[in-house]
């Protein structure tokens, strides 16, 4: 009888472990990819919505295009995982029969329990999202004066939240409106636990693009329109964006498999298999182990990396063959503020290990035309060029 394969997730993880085994199965096994979007969101370029939404089409690739004829999609949303009778329950009671299941559901935004937040601030995880954050920018902007601006705040000031201020202050630039931005994060610098050169670099095109940058005090509670930071902050908004963590999704906390008892996050081996034999993890879903009790960072670098690895040992998995360990290895970071872009450790400028200007920002183009080439085509990855 022919193997079940079951895919969950269309992210970095989700897509590249698709492409990776299609290519090494070679119709040994039937696969049946799950998702509750019909398309693959390349979302470390998804800030670039907020200020134009038409670049929707440049970084929502269709499933189709990423899928062989073989495998079979189902747009759906698993909600659990049942280990002993081998079978995924989608959402609208779909049941699906597999031998061997690819957990790469992602993650969700984690709120840490503060008052208001998940319900009054946009994340940035969708499509939808980034579209949700334009719209209601947009709104705000047009009801805004030079006398009374439109203030916008977003929380976290990782990768996300530095991108998304980044945007907004190029939105509000390129459109002559009154509009000012807020970055705040409760530890002590922005992008947190990164090298001094690279916060420094961050910081100081972030102030050059007119965001004020609040460090040091943690958001405590919100409501429909402040924003309490520590304990006599209080910062009135018209659009709250909150980046600020990640946790594991319904699926995966149902999962009978080990797992983070707090981000309900599956462990996972060096090899992507779980503590049962027929449930593999990557991506977000996951906390991959590495070499010297690490664990692979949730990033789509390492995903992206992971994905190709995880995709062939559920080949080998179904031969019966042993399987590969994976190390991930860190290329670097680049990260976009509006249209300007900073670059940390990527070995590409000798004895430089921060820089920007043009160097970074076209480096920045080719990651993102590099992953879609690879997951989708050239022709979409020239298209997308000039948008990224």
């Amino acid at each position: 009888m022919t193997e079940q394969v079951v895919v969950l997730g269309s992210g970095y993880g989700g897509a590249g472990a698709v492409k990776s085994l299609q290519s090494a199965l070679d119709g040994e096994a039937e696969v049946t990819w799950v998702s509750d979007v019909d398309h693959h969101l390349v979302l470390h370029e998804s800030h670039r919505c907020i200020r134009d939404p038409s670049i929707k089409e440049k970084v929502a690739i269709p499933i189709e295009e990423i899928k062989s004829p073989a495998t079979e999609f189902i747009q759906g949303r698993a909600v659990d995982v049942e280990v002993d009778e081998r079978t995924v329950h989608l959402e609208d009671g779909t049941t699906l029969d597999y031998d061997y299941v690819l957990v790469a559901i992602g993650s969700r935004t984690a709120f840490f329990g503060i008052e208001g937040l998940k319900e009054y601030a946009h994340t940035l995880k969708c499509l939808d999202d980034a579209l949700g954050i334009h719209e209601d920018l947009e709104r705000a902007a047009e009801e805004a004066t030079p006398e009374d601006p439109a203030q916008v705040v977003v929380g976290g000031a990782g990768l996300s939240g530095i991108q998304t201020a980044g945007e907004v202050a190029e939105y509000r630039d390129e459109h002559g409106v009154p509009v000012d931005v807020h970055l705040v994060e409760g530890l002590d610098e922005v992008f947190p636990g990164n090298d001094p050169s690279v916060q420094n670099a961050l910081r100081r095109r972030l102030e050059a693009r007119d965001v004020e940058i609040m460090t040091g005090e943690f958001i405590g509670e919100v409501d429909e329109d402040t924003v309490y930071i520590g304990e006599d902050t209080e910062l009135p908004y018209d659009v709250l964006v909150w980046t600020g963590g990640i946790t594991g999704r319904e699926a995966a906390e149902n999962c009978e498999v080990d797992q983070d008892e707090r981000s309900h996050r599956l462990h996972a081996r060096q090899d992507f298999q779980t503590d049962n034999e027929r449930v593999f993890a990557l991506g977000d879903a996951a906390l991959v182990d590495q070499p010297g009790d690490e664990e692979a960072p949730p990033t789509a670098q390492a995903a992206w990396q992971a994905a190709e690895v995880a995709g062939k040992n559920i080949a080998r998995a179904i031969r019966g063959q042993p399987l590969a360990k994976w190390t991930h290895k860190d290329k670097g970071t680049v990260i976009s503020v509006g249209e300007s872009a900073v670059a940390h450790d990527v070995f590409i400028v000798p004895f430089v290990d921060t820089f920007g200007g043009f160097p970074a920002k076209f480096l920045k183009k080719a990651i993102a035309a590099r992953w879609i080439r690879d997951v989708s085509s050239t022709g979409r990855a020239l298209s997308a060029w000039s948008d990224m």
